[in-house]
């Protein structure tokens, strides 16, 4: 796997998505290795954001823009010339995807075409990585992980967008992207990873920053699914991941595929562990409560089988459940005393990195 961040330095980039969690981390990460980053996205998809609370817009060429819109996104591509493409635009909320699927699937099945369509008609990338998630596949509430040989079949709107996204991937990569005595053109990888959490996520309807609600109201956390299985990871695990493999594959191009990543199998934490571990790491007596709430159906049990990863990179792991949660915690806590978030978040990207 790459083991810094070097590489990076002085590649053009475009990030799409990048006023989203996982997208300001990223950026975060890219413009403190001298990349040059181009972030093509809406506005932050919340008030407040990570994005719009560390500054780090201030650091990057950053285009306001819809993944639909394709005549936007193209001229906003064309001009950044990137080298390296990261597709993280999404509409990524479950319990919004059914109130709006009509949004859901023109962003993650359209804006993924369009994207596709900038680099195929492009003559300047030489890598591109499309995210998508652990929810791509058929859930059969089985106790082993997916590989990535299983079905891709997501029940809601949300999973299932993705995975009409890994399809559109797919059929890109073979019709345009590979030559016809079976070179690699362009490489290009989806990666498929399961919950992330960290610092800076103030999304609705998910259980860190739901937890981060009740510290700061001192209110119990509600938790909705308590039994509930998913591979929680923190944020920086996955993005260390997209980045390895965009290097890796530039220089290899028989690298690109599509891979999982998730933790370790004992870090599959249920819900209910994993406000406990919160609770605990945050204080002030915090505690929770099970309060269902006859919302629509979501997947009980997820699990993903890493071993292609980490046969193909010798990856594993650098921070547990639990210390990815006290991560968390201390960005929160940094936040709601008012600290410097920017300060905290490029720490902890460099801690990751044994820094």
């Amino acid at each position: 796997m790459l083991k810094n961040l070097d590489f990076y330095c002085g590649k053009r980039v475009f990030v799409t998505g990048h006023t989203g969690f996982k997208g300001a981390w990223l950026c975060h990460m890219l413009a403190m290795a001298g990349a040059e980053v181009t972030g093509y996205a809406l506005e932050p998809p919340t008030d407040p954001s990570l994005y719009a609370l560390t500054g780090i817009g201030q650091d990057i060429c950053a285009v306001e823009g819809d993944i639909a819109d394709l005549d936007r996104l193209k001229a906003a591509f064309d001009a950044a010339k990137p080298e390296i493409v990261l597709h993280l635009a999404a509409q990524p909320i479950v319990r919004r995807s059914y109130e709006e699927p009509v949004l859901t699937y023109q962003t993650n099945v359209m804006g993924t075409v369009n994207l596709l369509e900038c680099v195929r008609r492009a003559d300047s990338v030489r890598s591109v990585v499309n995210v998508t998630t652990d929810k791509v596949y058929k859930n059969n509430e089985w106790c082993w992980g997916y590989r990535e040989t299983d079905t891709l079949c997501g029940f809601d709107p949300y999973s299932n967008s993705k995975s009409c996204s890994e399809l559109v991937t797919a059929s890109y990569r073979d019709s345009f992207f590979t030559a016809p005595d079976g070179s690699v053109r362009i490489p290009v990888s989806t990666v498929r990873a399961g919950n992330v959490i960290g610092g800076g996520d103030f999304a609705e309807h998910r259980i860190i920053p739901d937890c981060v609600r009740a510290g700061v109201s001192r209110t119990d956390i509600t938790v909705r699914n308590p039994d509930a299985v998913r591979p929680f990871q923190h944020v920086l695990e996955p993005l260390w991941v997209y980045l390895s493999i965009a290097a890796a594959q530039w220089e290899d191009p028989a690298l690109a595929g599509c891979y999982n990543v998730g933790p370790t199998e004992s870090d599959c934490a249920h819900i209910a562990d994993l406000t406990a571990i919160f609770a605990q790491a945050w204080g002030d007596g915090l505690r929770s409560i099970v309060k269902p709430d006859g919302g629509p159906h979501e997947a009980h049990f997820l699990r993903l089988d890493c071993a292609k990863l980490r046969s193909t990179f010798g990856w594993e792991p650098r921070w547990t459940l639990k210390t990815a949660v006290e991560k968390s915690v201390e960005w929160y806590r940094t936040w709601h005393e008012g600290g410097d978030v920017r300060a905290v978040t490029q720490r902890q990207i460099n801690e990751f990195f044994g820094g």
